[in-house]
């Protein structure tokens, strides 16, 4: 997965990818070089003619990332005293991606 490869280069520390539970997915969880524990959510468009891979993280999305996260937490209580984080990567045809950290704050 190129958004993985991608982060590890960065000095992140991929710990899981398409993670699922009963609340949905999340695309990749990694810690930060920091030891921030991210969730991040993976956008690709061939082109940007339907609008920027960004753009599709809409509040629905973002409620159920949440809820994925606060699942994943809970059964994996090693995270519980880390600071966590949501970012969006957004990947453009082959080779334009672009990270944005704390994309979104954590809706309950």
């Amino acid at each position: 997965m190129k958004a993985a490869a991608y982060l590890e280069q960065k000095g992140y520390r991929v710990i899981g990818r398409n993670v699922r539970n009963r609340f949905g997915e999340i695309d990749i969880i990694c810690l930060s070089p920091d030891d921030c524990l991210v969730f991040a959510e993976v956008k690709y468009r061939k082109n940007t003619d339907k609008g920027s891979p960004l753009e599709a993280v809409g509040a629905g999305k973002i409620r159920n990332i949440s809820k994925v996260a606060a699942y994943y937490i809970s059964g994996h209580r090693q995270y519980s005293d880390h600071r966590m984080r949501f970012d969006v990567i957004g990947i453009c045809g082959d080779d334009e991606i672009t990270h944005i950290e704390n994309a979104f704050y954590y809706v309950g």
